[in-house]
């Protein structure tokens, strides 16, 4: 009898491997994309809204960045901004291909720059919240509740939609409560969360991305 022969599979370097999760951020992203914009057709009427919101996009690139905080912070972020690049395309590309038209380019590529801004910065703030110290954890869990705060008041006093705003307001206090390891890092971590959405409430919606915006 012929002894059977094994081939061996030679593992992936960190380099190829962390490349290879960055690449499913993306893949992921794009087909989140065009799930968020057919979501906007089955969502009744205002609640269509909740679907494509900066604060549920920014959550796909905290959790893309907690899932690779053990690869370190900057493949996390590179992880966030993939996927937050591929909502956006994804989102996009299906509105332009799929439902007859984007619209305006511009609204487009606005959200393709905060998507190159937001997505490193809450890809960070997911690595800093599964595997940072504890003033890292406590940021990094205030960013994402932070931007949830921040769409509540965006629809309680731009929108005027008082159901959406109660319910980002009800997840803006407790994914802080949820997510903190011990009393004082909740406390903490919701502290932080209402001075980061009052700040970013006055710079996205009242200052000049407000404008550019809409």
């Amino acid at each position: 009898m012929f002894a059977t022969q094994r081939r061996e599979v030679a593992p992936l370097s960190p380099y190829r491997f962390a490349l290879k999760r960055v690449a499913g951020c993306l893949g992921t992203g794009l087909a989140l994309g065009v799930m968020t914009n057919l979501a906007q057709g089955w969502l009744p009427g205002s609640w269509n809204q909740i679907a494509n919101s900066g604060a549920v996009w920014s959550a796909v690139a905290f959790v893309a960045g907690a899932l690779l905080a053990d690869r370190g912070v900057r493949v996390a972020v590179a992880g966030g901004l993939a996927a937050e690049v591929g909502l956006v395309t994804g989102y996009y590309g299906f509105a332009e291909f799929g439902r007859g038209g984007m619209g305006m380019l511009t609204t487009g590529l606005v959200w393709l720059v905060m998507a190159v801004v937001a997505g490193p910065l809450f890809g960070a703030a997911g690595a800093w919240w599964r595997r940072g110290s504890l003033n890292r954890r406590i940021v990094g869990g205030a960013a994402l509740a932070g931007a949830i705060g921040t769409e509540a008041a965006h629809y309680a006093f731009v929108l005027r939609y008082m159901p959406q705003a109660w319910v980002c307001a009800v997840l803006m206090v407790a994914l802080p409560l949820a997510m903190g390891r011990g009393n004082r890092e909740r406390a903490l971590t919701l502290a932080a969360t209402m001075s980061l959405a009052l700040c970013a409430y006055a710079v996205v919606y009242q200052g000049f991305l407000g404008s550019v915006l809409g």
